[in-house]
């Protein structure tokens, strides 16, 4: 009883200790005053200025348009990286993905300086473009890490028996082996779409003039001081991101359902 009542009060000082800035960041998003400390009232003040700043705005825009291109490109490599990688003999396999660990477990500021310099010796304009494949290649392996575990739980002989049935290898990929995976491939786009969308220090590197996002914007903006806008825009995104999981979490429970 004693133990059960203790594995309790972790558990509650646990989500405490992570989800209490979040609520604190969220409250505050609310207050009319600027302090980030002193509760002076109920206001919507900072989503309007939030609306009418377009320095953030474009900020937002890029960071919401490379999130979401890199997430879908991701997505797609990763998945057919992924089956590519389930048909490898075993020490192939263990080969490419030690290779595909690697952006995985490499610190960011390593990547993020490798990828300047690639950029640099292929003589590469920085902008938009160098932001864009730097977040396809730091959020293909994540995708790979969660579709892989789905292909080890599927039934092998399912793709083998749609062939027999006289299904090309496309059309057992696309209407069997896609399907059963399905949970895998969508928790792997939701990584890298939160991955691109929190990065700061590779974008910061491999971005040029004129294009940033919303982290370099906050970094930009801490040197002068942060704005209580910055908490408006991250419940938005905070709520965003909530809304995303809970739509995943219910589909990959009515499929469950269904099956």
């Amino acid at each position: 009883m004693v133990n059960k009542w203790l594995s309790r009060f972790y558990l509650a000082i646990m989500f405490l200790f992570l989800y209490a800035p979040i609520a604190v960041l969220i409250v505050f998003s609310f207050n009319e005053s600027k302090s980030s400390g002193k509760w002076t009232g109920f206001s919507l003040q900072w989503y309007e200025e939030l609306l009418q700043d377009s320095q953030m705005q474009t900020a937002l825009f890029y960071t919401v348009i490379v999130a979401v291109l890199a997430t879908a490109i991701s997505t797609i490599v990763g998945t057919f990286t992924s089956i590519g990688i389930f048909k490898l003999t075993k020490k192939t396999k263990a080969f490419v993905l030690n290779i595909n660990y690697l952006p995985v477990i490499s610190p960011d500021i390593v990547l993020a300086v490798a990828l300047m310099m690639l950029f640099k010796t292929l003589k590469m304009k920085f902008g938009f473009t160098t932001m864009l494949l730097s977040h396809i290649m730091f959020c293909i392996p994540y995708v790979v890490l969660s579709v892989l575990p789905r292909l080890y739980a599927m039934n092998p002989n399912l793709a083998e028996a749609a062939m027999d049935l006289g299904a090309t290898p496309m059309q057992a990929i696309r209407k069997v082996v896609i399907p059963e995976i399905l949970p895998g491939i969508m928790a792997g786009a939701l990584m890298a779409f939160t991955m691109s969308i929190d990065d700061f220090v590779i974008s910061y590197f491999t971005a040029g003039n004129g294009v940033t996002n919303l982290s370099i914007e906050v970094y930009s903006m801490a040197k002068r001081g942060i704005r209580p806008t910055v908490n408006a825009l991250a419940t938005i995104m905070v709520s965003f991101i909530l809304v995303s999981v809970l739509i995943s979490n219910n589909l990959s429970i009515k499929k469950k359902r269904e099956v």
